[in-house]
């Protein structure tokens, strides 16, 4: 398999991993933004989708910071309308 180096192709795989994530994982993510501990709750499914993606992408694109954005914005930025002390 090719490994990506292409940023846009390199986020869209970094968001539909966060994404799946995020639908399989629903009332996870519901009790990690209101409790503040979405990052220890989702610890190995975040840790599991960053292998994956760390697997496919190329070191060149700096992967860790792509897939770190993506977890801001697909886990914490579409969680905003839910209720927690953390907004």
């Amino acid at each position: 398999m090719n490994m990506i180096d292409n940023p846009d192709q390199a986020k869209r795989l970094a968001r539909a991993i966060l994404s799946d994530v995020a639908m399989y994982n629903k009332e996870k993510v519901e009790n990690g933004i209101k409790n503040d501990n979405i990052f220890d709750i989702l610890k190995e499914e975040l840790e599991e989708g960053r292998q994956h993606f760390l697997s496919r992408v190329s070191t060149d694109l700096n992967p860790d910071t792509i897939y770190e954005i993506a977890v801001v914005d697909v886990l914490i930025k579409r969680a905003g309308k839910i209720e927690s002390s953390i907004w």
